[in-house]
């Protein structure tokens, strides 16, 4: 019998981290781990915590307290070895103003032993056209691309990305997408921040969702919107109908109400079997159930009741 493969090490892992700025606790004993050729989005609002914790992976910062591994290094004790290993996009551009973009470019993939080639990778992030336009001059979506292209030109192992489509159109956005899910495929570990929902929805095998400095839920976007989530059925159909009959035929605790004249919500967590019992109610009587629809929770609504909906400086 041959024996089974090793579970191949995280890419990112922190245990009890802690990180103060005088009185105030920035990251209050997190725990995190990313695990090989996935793709982590960092989640929650302003001051939870998330730039200090990837500073400190990146070994920007040292921790208070607490352990931090990134491809089995001590991102401070051993970051000349790490830098070369990862991948850092900055949401400021960290390019020098007045470099053309093919300098800049060409310049951080000077630094690696095998780089992309840097004209193929302007072109594929629609910046073929401005590659000899200074850093300063870039529209704010260019200067994102080009901080993207900076951080991954030396296929980097690891990819740290802040925001990586804050700023860019919907265009840009798709093609930023497409690029960030080709570096899955091809065993590249991505740690994300984003304010953006449906990115992490899209992106995303894992979701962690922190406040002040701590994890309040972690798990797939598939999870993290279901749990605790009683789906709602709504229909349409004429007014005034008598659903006595029907919840007769559903299961127990379930509730039909009219919301609406013509407007039906069915209370209680949807299951095929409910969805068939409700479409069968709607022909034993002879009525055409329109815009039958199954509503789920979002992972914006996940986020919101996780961590208030008052806006945070």
């Amino acid at each position: 019998m041959s024996a089974e493969a090793p579970t191949p090490a995280p890419a990112v892992r922190l245990t009890g981290v802690v990180k103060r700025y005088g009185d105030r606790t920035a990251v209050d004993g997190l725990d995190l781990r990313l695990e090989t050729g996935t793709i982590l989005a960092l989640l929650g609002p302003n001051g939870a915590g998330k730039t200090t914790t990837v500073e400190m992976c990146e070994g920007f910062l040292t921790p208070d307290a607490g352990d931090i591994r990134v491809l089995g290094l001590d991102p401070v004790a051993d970051n000349d070895a790490l830098r070369r290993r990862i991948g850092v996009m900055l949401q400021g551009g960290g390019a020098y103003p007045g470099a053309r973009a093919e300098e800049m470019l060409r310049l951080c993939a000077a630094y690696s032993a095998d780089p992309v080639d840097p004209s193929w990778l302007l072109d594929a992030l629609g910046l073929g056209d401005c590659a000899r336009t200074p850093f300063r001059r870039l529209s704010g979506g260019q200067q994102q691309r080009l901080s993207l292209a900076c951080a991954i030109v030396g296929r980097p192992e690891l990819v740290f990305l802040d925001e990586p489509t804050a700023g860019l159109d919907a265009h840009a956005r798709i093609m930023v997408w497409e690029l960030i899910d080709r570096l899955r495929s091809d065993g590249v570990s991505v740690l994300l921040t984003t304010h953006l929902m449906d990115e992490a929805e899209e992106l995303a095998d894992q979701v962690v969702i922190i406040d002040h400095g701590r994890v309040v839920a972690a798990g797939t976007p598939a999870d993290l919107t279901s749990r605790g989530a009683e789906n709602e059925l709504r229909f349409s159909a004429p007014r005034g109908l008598d659903v006595s009959n029907l919840l007769l035929a559903l299961p127990e605790d379930y509730r039909c109400t009219e919301t609406a004249p013509g407007c039906y919500l069915v209370h209680g967590p949807v299951t095929p079997q409910v969805l068939a019992t409700v479409t069968a109610w709607c022909a034993k009587i002879n009525v055409l159930a329109t815009d039958l629809r199954v509503e789920t929770r979002s992972l914006s609504d996940v986020f919101l009741d996780l961590t208030g909906r008052a806006l945070r400086s």
